[in-house]
């Protein structure tokens, strides 16, 4: 694994990013539209109209976190390789590969199978700070890093 597998990890979120992003601005959209259509609420209690338009701002809450997702995978440096597990790194272990940028989950590449989690999660606080050949325990089960780049 080098940097170029850092990189097209990083496009293949900023691709699961931008179509979950396009299919909730046409849901919102699409809810929109209902809403414009049903017209003017029938009386003050008329709950179609308030429970479409509810959701719509739920679609619209969780785009405003997917753009703010989009905007954190910029803050990676991908022209530097990582010593140590920290935010951009990519970390190799015996089970599963790593990827600490957002909290993306499986996340598949032609390098293999990563897992993007962010770093509020509590396995990145336990890894935080390790390098190749650390191992550390983590939820009764032991942990060795193969690799960080």
């Amino acid at each position: 694994m080098d940097i170029a597998t850092k990189i097209r990890l990083v496009d293949a979120c900023r691709k699961k990013l931008t179509d979950s992003g396009l299919n909730l601005q046409q849901a919102m959209d699409d809810l929109q539209q209902q809403s414009n259509e049903y017209g003017a609420p029938k009386d003050r209690y008329d709950p179609f109209k308030t429970q479409l338009l509810r959701r719509r701002d739920m679609l619209a809450q969780q785009l405003a976190k997917e753009l703010h997702e989009l905007k954190i995978l910029d803050k990676i440096d991908l022209t530097i390789p990582s010593t140590e597990v920290r935010f951009g790194a990519l970390v190799m272990t015996p089970d599963f590969n790593y990827f600490i940028a957002v909290g993306l989950g499986k996340i598949e590449t032609a390098d293999g199978v990563f897992y993007a989690i962010s770093m509020q999660v509590p396995l990145y606080e336990a890894i935080r700070g390790k390098k190749a050949g650390d191992s550390i325990i983590f939820r009764s089960k032991k942990i060795e890093i193969q690799g960080v780049v």
